[in-house]
Parts: C-alpha cells; sequence; structure tokens
C-alpha cells in the first residue's frame, strides 16, 4: 500500500485499498476453483509442482499458474520455489473437518454456487423484498428444491446440521411434561424430533415435511431407535396440519420466510391446535455478536429465500396475527429463543 512521505498511509490511499477489496469479485470466486479444483488436497498430498497440479486438477497449465499467482498474493498459497506450491495456514484451515461443509458449499460443481448466484439478484430483492433465486434461475427456490435432488440433498443437509445442533437445548429446554404427542412442522429429515424424543421417552411424534424427504427421514428415526414412536408425515406447512398433537414445533423455519408467509405457517399450526395445545416457535435471535460474525446471514436469507432474521418482538406480532397468545418467552445457549404460544379464544 502506498504511503506519505513521512511513512504514514494517506486516508484516501487507505480507503480506496480498503474500497477496492470491498469490491473485488476475482478473490472469492479464485477460492471457489481451488476448492472445486481439490487443490488444498493435491498440495498436501505431495502434488506440488505446477506441471503436475495441472494434469491431477486436469487444468490447463498456463491458466492454472495464473490462478495460483493470485492464490499465493491473498496467502491461501506460498510458492517457496518459482512454480513449487506449499500450503499456508489459510490452506491448511480450508482442509480441516470443521469446514467440511464450507468446502462443499464452495464447490463451483456443487449446489452451493446455484444458490450463491442468488446474490447476484440482490437488487431485485432489495426493491421487492422478495427472493432473487427466481429472477436469478427461473425458478422459485422452493421449487427447484424439490425437483433437483443434488439442492434438495445439499440444503437439507444444512437444515439438518442446524437441527442436531439446537435439538439438545430444545430437548431439555422446554417444559414437556404435560405433552404426549409433538409435531416437528418442517422438520426435515427428523434430526430435532430425534433428540427431543429421546430425552423424553414419554413422548411420541411425528415430523411433517415435504414428501421428496421421506426416505432420509424415515432412515433417520429409525436408526435413531424411534420407529415405534415417531413418523414420518408427507405434507405443506401452507396446507392444513393434522390435529391431535399437544406441541405444534416449530423450529428455525420461519427465519426463511416472509411475514406474509410466517404468519400463514403460524396460523395453520393454530387452526390445528385443540384447547390445551400449543405452538412452540425456536428460533435464534440476531443478536450484537452474531451480527459481527456473519452480518451477510440477513441477506443471504433475503436474497436465497426471501426471509429475514427477527427479534422477540417480531415473533410476537406474527403470533399474534396468526390468532396464537404468548403465554412465555424464555432463551436458550447460543442466542436460542422459545416463544410458548396457544391459541386465542
Amino acid at each position: 500500500m502506498a504511503s506519505s512521505g513521512d511513512g504514514a498511509q494517506t486516508p484516501g490511499q487507505d480507503a480506496g485499498a480498503e474500497l477496492a477489496r470491498l469490491i473485488d469479485l476475482a478473490t472469492p470466486y479464485a477460492v471457489r476453483a481451488a476448492v472445486t479444483l481439490r487443490l488444498p488436497e493435491l498440495v498436501r498430498d505431495g502434488t506440488s509442482a505446477l506441471g503436475a497440479l495441472a494434469a491431477a486438477a486436469d487444468a490447463d497449465e498456463a491458466a492454472l499458474a495464473r490462478l495460483l499467482r493470485h492464490l499465493v498474493a491473498i496467502g491461501l498459497f506460498a510458492e517457496p520455489a518459482p512454480g513449487v506450491y506449499a500450503l499456508t495456514p489459510l490452506s491448511t484451515e480450508l482442509l480441516s473437518e470443521d469446514v467440511a461443509w464450507q468446502r462443499k458449499w464452495l464447490d463451483l460443481d456443487g449446489p452451493g454456487a446455484k444458490m450463491d448466484l442468488a446474490y447476484s439478484g440482490m437488487l431485485h430483492s432489495v426493491r421487492t423484498g422478495r427472493s432473487a433465486y427466481d429472477a436469478v434461475h427461473g425458478t422459485p427456490f422452493w421449487t427447484d428444491y424439490q425437483r433437483d435432488e443434488p439442492l434438495r440433498l445439499f440444503f437439507g443437509g444444512i437444515m439438518a446440521a442446524h437441527a442436531w445442533q439446537t435439538g439438545p437445548a430444545v430437548a431439555t429446554g422446554y417444559d414437556w411434561a404435560d405433552a404426549r404427542r409433538v409435531i416437528d412442522v418442517g422438520g426435515g429429515i427428523g434430526a430435532l424430533l430425534s433428540h427431543v424424543l429421546r430425552e423424553n421417552p414419554a413422548l411420541s411424534g411425528a415430523v411433517l415435511d415435504l414428501p421428496p424427504v421421506e426416505p432420509e427421514a424415515t432412515e433417520t428415526l429409525r436408526e435413531a431407535g424411534l420407529a415405534e414412536r415417531a413418523e414420518f408425515l408427507p405434507g405443506s406447512f401452507f396446507d392444513a396440519l393434522p390435529t391431535g398433537f399437544d406441541v405444534y414445533l416449530v423450529s428455525r423455519v420461519l427465519t426463511d420466510w416472509n411475514d406474509e408467509d410466517a404468519t400463514k405457517i403460524l396460523l395453520r399450526c393454530a387452526d390445528a391446535a385443540r384447547p390445551g395445545a400449543r405452538v412452540v416457535i425456536v428460533e435464534v435471535l440476531a443478536g450484537a455478536e452474531h451480527a459481527r460474525n456473519n452480518s451477510s446471514f440477513d441477506l443471504q436469507s433475503l436474497t436465497l429465500l426471501g426471509g429475514q432474521e427477527r427479534s422477540v418482538e417480531d415473533f410476537h406480532t406474527l403470533a399474534g396475527h396468526a390468532g396464537l397468545e404468548v403465554l412465555s418467552t424464555r432463551t436458550g445457549p447460543g442466542g436460542l429463543v422459545f416463544v410458548d404460544c396457544a391459541p386465542s379464544g
């Protein structure tokens, strides 16, 4: 970075460099290309020379050299000798098991790239308040989700990972003493329901989600030893829900939808809940720590799904619009919030 004569960076030049960093599109795609070509794995396993890397990655050698020049410049790889490459702390981190899910998302040949392309329609989302996925890909996300099997499995895996994280807190953080039957509305493969039922042996339940999810959900419940206490119910939470459950659990679902659709989901729960039944909203609040660490999530929710993050007050408002009375609100670890509701009247 250029500096003034006394060695101090001039404010204008500093701001210009930062702006250049912010608007750079080459770097995120260069990293994705490296992940897709499996360059970190190849270098880790001893393929370090340019020619050998190009052959192993099935890449044009000259073009790969240009890619690697930028990857060295940003610190993803080192070049200890001309045309010979080595890992750095960044590429080593990229290889860790903790970020295996992120590697899958970064793969340009995978569904994550298709989802990320919704960002190119951000202007549409800001102007309309709606998902940009349809504008970019020509079909709404949830329609594509049902017909694109790799996309469905990838997105479902992300949702299941969230449910496995949330499950222990939901299983022990809510008072299930008066409940006998629980339905996880939009519960995917049943990861959350599995935690709840295993921790509360007196409970039985069901997970409701779109029909294509049934094979994975049935297998998840069977592997959890819950085949006799749990079932999968194919359906949509925009249609009438089955009655007869004591708790209608809506966990980490509403963030994927705008206020109009989120209200419809809760309204279906309210319609199905009989006197004495509860509708329990479980979400993760967008607190200050979350905003510092992942401030782009709300924009991702908007552009990809048309959804949004909300405050406790926002969930109370949605519940009221759906004819639900908020009985109590409690917080749990990691920003988790439980909004316990009952049908009004």
